[in-house]
């Protein structure tokens, strides 16, 4: 028998494609997968099947328009489904950009899906609910290590919620001040996350963007300009989506509190920073993380998540309550915040989230974090050169400054060549099992392609990703019209992407979608 010999990196991928009926359009009537069993008689002759007891308005005249579907049918359509997923357990996953897509450990999804996690009840006493409040106080803490930070909160559930909290506290501090009115600006940078803008403009705040210096960092004389007497708070991503690191933050940051600002950190991509730098020393008031990137939780996608928020001791009493304490006996929940924005989100947030996390970080110790930053800043080292082998593909703003966790790389040069834009090569990827990351808008760098490889992917992994890139980018000399009309081997097919701007094609339930194919 002859050994197999492997010539090429670049894998020969095929998704399955169901062609697969929404799961409404597998309904049969009279189907069931499961028979609700009626109240015991013993239950039924004392209270009654509780339906009376339901105010009127609240009853259903009919029963709910639910797929009825045996049980087989339900299995094999949600497997199919997930065969025209393209999953992070599934392709090498460093083509998210800025959303620190990782391996998430299997044992961790088990213990927040045990039933002891499962079953409890957000009302539950507290004496019943120690061991999740235990947790929760004990994430805290850790985080408190790794930012500087003196208490967090874990109710918001994602990073643009926890923007708006830190928005919130901002206005909240500045309204106990009496300089609410006075102090209507925030300032970000360019290359933060748009929702570090987008966040505070919900708030009523006008936005003051610092644009890149030659080097790609923010425009230091031109934030000295911005700063004021205006001034709310600076908020800011660092290193930004370019993946530089600012080595200046601090003066900026004290630029802004000499002039009676609060300094907020977007921290949700804290990948390569643990044990080497904290929101503390580089004079924040305030920071949040995303657990579920940073820290081994899955990417949720919109949810569920945790953008956990930290802030300074003077700005504890801002925080949404509860918060979670600890009185050398019991866990508790204080609600007695003073200057609290309230809440942001029903109960304590997404606590199954910071379970996983909590499991993450005390499996590596402060010792394994350190390492996980060391490897993602190398495994990112390693991403960059391999891929600006390639002629046409660079690093803007001084190829030969590190890039910390991720960077932003432009194909400019390779469009105007060959007409392939990095939309394209989005499309295209998807035909090796890979997907890839162009850039918020609006562009600054032009034709954008966005890389965060994180401490997962080994050498190897590496190595085929950077092969298919090469790979396409060939084809797009070669023979672009493959790439044009893109993807070949996934479920996907190119959109008509006018119809996203038009409400008469929008279908978000079932419902909509019945009353707008409804035949006259």
């Amino acid at each position: 028998m002859k050994r197999i010999v492997r010539a090429s990196k670049v894998r020969d991928f095929h998704q399955a494609r169901w062609n697969e009926p929404i799961i409404f359009e597998l309904s049969r009537k009279g189907e069931r997968g499961v028979l609700v069993p009626k109240a015991e008689k013993a239950i039924a002759e004392k209270v009654g099947d509780g339906i009376p007891r339901l105010p009127e308005n609240m009853r259903r005249n009919g029963l709910p328009s639910l797929p009825e579907i045996n049980q087989k049918t339900v299995l094999m359509h949600y497997l199919r489904l997930s065969q025209e997923t393209m999953g992070g357990n599934l392709n090498i996953e460093i083509g998210q950009g800025t959303c620190t897509v990782k391996y998430n450990p299997k044992v961790n999804d088990l213990i927040a899906g045990s039933p002891k996690m499962t079953e409890l009840h957000p009302l539950q006493e507290e004496s019943t609910v120690q061991g999740i409040l235990e947790i929760i106080h004990k994430t805290d803490l850790i985080m408190r290590e790794i930012s500087g930070m003196d208490c967090f909160s874990f109710q918001p559930g994602g990073g643009s919620q926890a923007t708006m909290t830190m928005a919130s506290i901002v206005r909240m501090y500045h309204r106990i001040k009496g300089e609410e009115d006075q102090r209507d600006e925030i300032i970000t940078t360019v290359y933060s996350h748009p929702s570090d803008a987008a966040a505070p403009a919900v708030k009523g705040y006008k936005i003051i963007y610092i644009m890149p210096d030659e080097n790609g960092l923010p425009d230091y004389e031109a934030f000295q300009a911005a700063v004021s007497e205006r001034t709310a708070a600076f908020l800011v991503a660092n290193p930004e989506d370019t993946g530089l690191f600012n080595p200046r933050v601090k003066e900026f940051t004290d630029l802004v509190r000499k002039a009676g600002g609060l300094n907020c950190y977007d921290q949700a991509n804290a990948n390569a920073l643990f044990g080497i730098a904290r929101a503390k020393e580089a004079g924040f008031d305030m920071c949040y993380f995303n657990l579920h990137k940073s820290f081994g939780t899955p990417h949720g996608c919109g949810g569920p998540g945790s953008g956990a928020v930290g802030v300074v001791k003077e700005l504890r009493d801002y925080l949404p309550k509860p918060l979670v304490e600890f009185d050398g006996e019991k866990y508790y929940l204080d609600h007695d915040l003073s200057h609290s924005i309230g809440k942001v989100k029903s109960f304590l947030g997404t606590p199954q989230v910071v379970l996983k996390a909590y499991a993450w970080i005390m499996s590596l110790g402060a010792e394994g974090l350190y390492e996980v930053s060391k490897i993602a800043s190398l495994n990112n080292v390693y991403l960059n050169k391999k891929l600006l082998e390639y002629k046409g593909l660079t690093l803007p703003y001084k190829p030969e400054t590190q890039r910390i966790e991720q960077a932003r790389y432009t194909m400019e040069e390779i469009t105007k060549e060959t007409g392939i834009t990095s939309g394209d090569i989005a499309r295209r990827v998807m035909d090796f099992g890979m997907h890839i990351w162009s850039s918020h808008h609006p562009y600054y760098i032009p034709e954008p392609i966005t890389l965060e490889p994180t401490e997962s992917p080994t050498k190897a992994d590496l190595d085929e990703y950077v092969a298919t890139i090469h790979h396409i980018l060939n084809e797009a000399h070669e023979t672009p019209d493959i790439i044009r009309t893109a993807p070949h081997n996934s479920t996907t097919h190119q959109t008509d992407e006018a119809s996203v701007d038009d409400p008469a094609q929008w279908c978000p339930t079932w419902r909509v979608y019945l009353k707008k194919t409804k035949e006259a």
